[in-house]
């Protein structure tokens, strides 16, 4: 296994740092790691690698686990790209496309960028972890530190579902319930990781977990025979899946792996109920401020401070995107619109994104004849209160 990390990279002012290390952020932002793409483009073979075992690991060489027995792994598959034609001809997109994470083995997105920073920690020699979650990323820590032999403390906001609580505590994680939004779990899990020497596994305050979401965008530009769709909606709480398959598409471009020039439109999809990322957008800023009273039943979306706001918003704004909002008032039509016409049912998450479609529809951003494609982020049986009679 060879590994093409060439350094870190400080996201907010391009301070290269040595890899091979622990790192956490710089000035308080996250960090990118770098690969030397020239020598994997010498390399690999793009169409090796379909010929590799199914999983997330089959892009190794654009990964950054050095050691191969440090992986951790509960089966990674790669996520089926599923054909929504009937859904599409309703919304006006025939070509319309939902890449589903729920298939991964915590049910959700979360599992890659767990995988892979779990792997990383182990490396490190990490033996405790802590994290803030109001959903599914505390149940993915939970699972896979538990499949490494790595201790996990986990700070959730006191209304978080029942079953992510659950889920955590049956991976034998500690859970704290904490009276506040995630952002008061994390100043809380900053501040036990420094007293206790944990690792900080919180959203984007590592660089790993977004190299695991990075795989989305791997696979999406393999599974559109590398000319990815035209317009890629995900649903945006911390942002690291779609920070993560932005940076994929312009790591293949820099390979030359892509078969179009164009890259893919970037929606940043929020409820109106927390949206700091589409109030930055329509002001023009580059960085979001605090939503204060932040609300909202996708768990996922309810994130009142980002602290990749500004990866978000450049790879949104780099790529000819926008960030719309939707209320959670129409997460029930949307899902049951999915579900009708498909029969798949989508995560409130990812209902948002289907109302997004529409609002982009009606204002003649999204044309009919292009590729469209929704990201399920996670399994709807996760959600059983939204689903009950």
């Amino acid at each position: 296994m060879t590994c093409h990390v060439s350094h870190l990279e400080a996201a907010i002012d391009g301070t290269r740092l040595p890899a091979g290390q622990i790192v956490t952020v710089h000035e308080g932002r996250p960090i990118w790691v770098r690969y030397d793409l020239e020598a994997i483009r010498r390399r690999v073979d793009r169409n090796a690698i379909q010929s590799r075992e199914a999983t997330l690991w089959r892009y190794s060489e654009l990964l950054p686990l050095p050691d191969e027995s440090c992986r951790v792994s509960l089966g990674e598959v790669v996520t089926p790209r599923i054909a929504m034609p009937r859904l599409g001809e309703r919304l006006g997109v025939p070509n319309l496309f939902i890449k589903d994470e729920s298939r991964l083995p915590t049910g959700s997105f979360k599992s890659r960028g767990m995988a892979m920073a779990i792997s990383m920690a182990r490396h490190f020699g990490v033996s405790h972890v802590a994290l803030p979650s109001a959903g599914n990323a505390g149940g993915a820590a939970a699972a896979y530190a538990a499949r490494a032999g790595i201790g996990t403390t986990v700070m959730m906001p006191r209304d978080t579902p029942a079953a992510n609580v659950d889920e955590c505590r049956a991976a034998g994680a500690e859970v704290r319930m904490i009276d506040g939004l995630i952002d008061d779990c994390g100043k809380l899990v900053a501040a036990e990781c420094v007293e206790k020497n944990w690792f900080n596994l919180a959203t984007l305050r590592e660089p790993y977990r977004i190299e695991g979401k990075k795989t989305m965008g791997l696979e999406i530009a393999e599974q559109f025979d590398w000319r990815p769709p035209e317009v890629i909606l995900y649903p945006t709480g911390g942002g690291t899946g779609l920070i993560g398959i932005w940076k994929a598409m312009q790591e293949l471009t820099a390979l030359g792996w892509l078969e179009t020039k164009g890259m893919p439109r970037m929606i940043a999809c929020q409820s109106s109920g927390c949206a700091p990322v589409v109030r930055a957008f329509e002001a023009g800023e580059r960085f979001s401020k605090r939503w204060e009273n932040a609300a909202t039943i996708a768990s996922g979306l309810r994130v009142p401070a980002v602290l990749g706001d500004f990866m978000i918003l450049d790879a949104v704004r780099e790529s000819g995107g926008i960030a719309l909002a939707m209320a959670d008032s129409g997460i029930a039509e949307w899902t049951a619109l999915a579900a009708a016409s498909e029969g798949l049912m989508l995560c409130p998450e990812t209902a948002i994104c289907v109302g997004a479609l529409i609002e982009l529809r009606r204002r003649g951003l999204v044309q009919p004849e292009e590729r469209v494609l929704l990201i399920n982020t996670a399994a709807a049986s996760k959600y059983p209160p939204l689903f009950a009679e």
